[in-house]
């Protein structure tokens, strides 16, 4: 019972600095909030082995602490994606507190991080994506709304709750660009095409409308549900999954794929990578650089079917 709350007393003392971190994250650094979850987490599962190596002060931490630290995760067989998310987060932990002089250096500054397989994202053919576009009922409000859904994540490569959170003032129909709220806060215009506009037009105009009324209220959200109500993630998941099989399609389609797919189709057409960049809202090229593996697949079949002595 001593040994127990000696542990509960030392996570409170760690979580002190926790809360001081959480705070950086949310003020200057405009994390969301699953962001902070997960650093949150991955500080707990920290501050519970410190506990247990009887260790009360972040001072105390130092490289052999940090080794005996990964052979602890790894013992759990955690994935390399898991124990670098981890490690990770406690550099960012040590560096904040190095700012703040509460230690006077950052053990995790030079851990290097498990490499990473990185699996090339899956993306839809041009004849998949046709026969999607082509299983809405466009004389039905929701075949209006679903329809006008796959443009948009089509044309603008956008996320699920990025189109989740579209508002009718942020559509511009006069000069074709979105107004889009990424992750992070940070925010970004986005084109977006004919195909795209038409089906937005014809369901804002007759469809919206018609659903509008179910709910009895107003509503700035582009797309809604059944009821009249905004959708939710979830919602629009559902729509793409019902598309699918609608199309008698054998693949799976979430909202991300779509997303991979416009990167894909992007880059394979001759767009250079910091423009599909800017368009998907990544900070870091890095992020970007993983659809030039696809592409280069793809250059490679061209030239293999193309060339005379290939």
């Amino acid at each position: 019972m001593i040994y127990w709350l000696i542990e509960v007393e030392r996570l409170e003392n760690y979580m002190e600095a926790s809360d001081l971190f959480v705070e950086y994250l949310q003020i200057e650094k405009n994390a969301s909030p699953y962001t902070v979850k997960y650093y949150q987490n991955d500080l707990e599962t920290f501050f519970k082995f410190l506990a247990e190596e009887v260790i009360d002060d972040l001072k105390m931490v130092d490289y052999r602490v940090v080794r005996l630290f990964l052979t602890r995760l790894y013992d759990r067989r955690l994935s390399r994606r898991s124990v670098s998310r981890k490690i990770s987060s406690l550099r960012g932990f040590y560096d904040f507190l190095q700012r703040e002089d509460l230690v006077a250096s950052n053990p995790f500054k030079y851990v290097s991080l498990p490499k990473q397989d990185k699996p090339i994202p899956g993306f839809l053919y041009l004849e998949e994506l046709e026969k999607l576009f082509e299983v809405s009922d466009l004389e039905d409000p929701l075949g209006q709304r679903n329809q006008a859904i796959l443009e948009v994540l089509y044309a603008t490569g956008m996320r699920v709750s990025e189109c989740r959170d579209l508002l009718l003032s942020y559509v511009d129909f006069t000069i074709g660009t979105m107004f889009v709220k990424g992750k992070g806060r940070k925010e970004r215009y986005v084109p977006f095409g004919s195909f795209a506009s038409a089906a937005l037009d014809t369901y804002i105009r007759d469809g919206r409308e018609k659903l509008l009324k179910k709910a009895g209220s107003t509503s700035d959200s582009v797309f809604l549900n059944a009821r009249g109500r905004p959708l939710t993630d979830r919602g629009i998941r559902l729509i793409l999954n019902k598309l699918v099989d609608q199309a008698a399609l054998t693949i799976h389609v979430h909202p991300h794929k779509l997303r991979h797919t416009f990167a894909t189709h992007m880059l394979n057409e001759g767009a250079d990578l910091r423009t599909v960049q800017e368009l998907l809202g990544h900070e870091n090229l890095s992020s970007t650089q993983i659809y030039t593996h696809v592409s280069k697949n793809h250059l490679r079949d061209v030239y293999l079917n193309s060339h005379p002595r290939a």
